[in-house]
């Protein structure tokens, strides 16, 4: 079959479906006892409709299910609400990932996210996982300004070593 379906295709989703086996007894399970079927008597059981029907169709289909099912819940989310998130936290995150461009704010950030794991701790907030960040990011980036630092402290060193070695050659000369 094509998608969308030819014109001769085309069937009525509301019209009983042809080419099923029907639900005989003969049919449903071959070589085995016939499963009893509902009760058809013209009296309807206690609940249900007049007029002979015991099991009225909704939905799309006849002899569809009804409706039912668990309420939703009041609340966004998938059955418990969120804890609230550390606010220090969230701070320590900002001054960890500032420390890109401003050095000195990593190393405050990863300790301000020690602080903030403490808090969550203690009073059972949510945001581990963002004080967590603070503190790994905040400690790489102040590990990598040191390098930098160093680095330069030893390039100054070279320079000056190497300007001194030059003016000695020049004034024995």
């Amino acid at each position: 079959m094509t998608y969308p379906p030819s014109a001769g295709d085309w069937q009525d989703p509301a019209r009983p479906l042809t080419g099923v086996p029907d639900d005989s007894p003969q049919h449903a399970n071959p070589g085995q006892q016939p499963i009893p079927s509902a009760p058809t008597s013209s009296q309807p059981g206690p609940g249900q409709p007049t007029g002979g029907v015991l099991y009225p169709p909704t939905g799309p289909y006849p002899g569809a299910y009804p409706a039912g099912g668990y309420p939703q819940p009041t609340y966004p989310g998938y059955g418990y609400p969120q804890p609230k998130t550390n606010g220090l936290a969230t701070v320590a995150l900002v001054l960890s990932l500032v420390g890109i461009v401003f050095c000195l704010t990593a190393p405050a950030g990863a300790i301000l996210g020690h602080v903030a794991q403490k808090q969550i701790r203690e009073t059972g907030e949510g945001g581990d996982g963002v004080a967590k960040a603070a503190i790994i990011s905040g400690w790489i980036l102040t590990g990598l300004a040191a390098l930098v630092a160093v680095f330069y402290v030893v390039v100054f060193v070279v320079m000056v070593f190497v300007l001194v070695a030059a003016a000695e050659t020049t004034s024995t000369v």
